[in-house]
């Protein structure tokens, strides 16, 4: 239990205030320390929803990337074949990183496209 999760304290059991303050404090220390500014205030993600019948490419910076086959033949992605009802998932991993260009190829199918930024 943090400090900030007791009845006599603070937003009453609500201990966010005091967590994302020792969060934005330890950012404090590593850029001091590193020189590297690190952001823990939280971000707003856009997410995008695209149907491809045809080759294209998911751009590189992307949080995460799924792609969902849901036409009746082969695909695609990154050179591997994604199956009808098969899907495939991306994900960055952790804060700040990105996804490299991912290359997929519909012509025939439908691929349902999600991507978040």
């Amino acid at each position: 239990m943090s400090v900030g999760n007791i009845n006599s304290y603070g937003d009453k059991k609500n201990n966010f205030p005091f967590q994302l303050k020792v969060l934005q404090g330890i950012a404090s220390i590593l850029t001091a320390v590193t020189g590297i500014t690190i952001n823990v205030d939280p971000e707003a993600k856009a997410t995008t929803i695209i149907r491809a019948t045809n080759a294209g490419t998911v751009t590189a910076g992307k949080n995460s990337v799924s792609f969902g086959n849901v036409g009746a033949a082969n695909a695609t992605v990154k050179g591997v074949i994604l199956k009808p009802g098969e899907t495939i998932n991306f994900d960055a991993g952790a804060i700040n990183n990105t996804l490299d260009a991912i290359a997929y190829d519909a012509t025939g199918t439908e691929l349902l496209i999600i991507h978040i930024v």
